[in-house]
């Protein structure tokens, strides 16, 4: 991996480095999917196959990923 910085509100920043070291490393693994999605130019499907074995390589589970999108803190 490597490390890039982009800019968001105040208010996010703030909640991510007030996080868990557990829910900062939930954040990244989202926004990597994400950000990948965003860049490829391989098919919608292809990027979801990839994705969704990346996040199960690095632990991700449905449950995990549902309390990430469910969040509200």
């Amino acid at each position: 991996m490597e490390n890039i910085t982009i800019q968001v509100d105040p208010e996010i920043a703030k909640a991510y480095r007030e996080a868990e070291p557990e829910k900062q490393q939930k954040i990244q693994i989202f926004l990597n999917i994400m950000l990948q999605k965003v860049v490829s130019q391989k098919p919608l499907l292809d990027i979801m196959e990839e994705a969704s074995q990346q996040a199960i390589a690095n632990g991700m589970t449905p449950e995990i990923l549902e309390s990430i999108l469910n969040d509200e803190n």
